[in-house]
């Protein structure tokens, strides 16, 4: 498999992104109706993040770039009909591959462990793992009305002068093999979030697992 590095310009921030709460973190809710729904249900917290578009870093410029590319903006009912389709695109592609699809709102989250994804303090992403971004990939392109977010998550071992970075270098190393694989790269940004947004309880070994991964946050266009 052919990888091109795309260097990507990121301005460090942190990121707090809304998490599903389940018994289980990397298995997905039941699929949902969202027919008649037309706003985004869920919080995302932060600030300063890292648009990976060439208009003013900003959430209404990334919006901006997308529909001067020729991407139209969903509304209405639209929105959650375009989601439940994407979701079980995801869930039928992804199944088994240990990468979880959880649903808030008209929003996905796919949830990426580091077992799977990345060796022990280590951002390359593991050559096993790569075929599973080409599904999220080719999903993303065939749905590419919506924005894409790619957030690093750790555990709270080591503090954050290691943690900050080691989020922040693998996020980017996701996002840039997506865009290697013809994601938009408009449509992304990038941000590391320590170990400020866990999943699970950092008091074992289990919760840090939980906690030791990248969130791929995909929302709907709208206008």
């Amino acid at each position: 498999m052919r990888k091109n590095i795309i260097l990507v310009a990121v301005s460090g921030a942190a990121m707090l992104a809304a998490a599903c709460t389940t018994t289980d973190p990397y298995r997905s809710d039941a699929p949902r109706n969202n027919t008649v729904r037309g706003g985004i249900i869920g919080a995302i917290g932060g600030a300063a993040l890292g648009y990976l578009t060439n208009t003013n870093n900003s959430e209404e410029g990334r919006k901006n770039a997308l529909i001067g590319a020729g991407i139209g903006a969903l509304g209405g009912a639209a929105v959650g009909q375009y989601m439940d389709r994407q979701q079980r695109a995801m869930e039928a592609e992804l199944s088994g591959s240990g990468v979880g699809v959880a649903r808030q709102g008209d929003n996905l989250v796919l949830r990426m462990p580091s077992d799977v994804t990345f060796a022990t303090n280590q951002s390359n992403i593991d050559p096993r793992f790569l075929s599973t971004l080409d599904d999220v990939a080719g999903i993303l392109q065939e749905y590419d009305r919506s924005v894409v977010d790619v957030i690093g998550h750790t555990d709270s071992t080591g503090g954050d002068a290691i943690n900050q970075p080691l989020s922040e270098r693998r996020a980017l190393s996701v996002a840039d093999y997506l865009i290697s694989r013809g994601v938009l790269r408009d449509r992304l940004y990038v941000a590391g979030n320590s170990s400020r947004n866990p999943v699970a309880s950092n008091d074992s070994p289990d919760g840090r697992a939980q906690n030791r991964r990248v969130e791929i946050l995909i929302r709907p266009l709208t206008a």
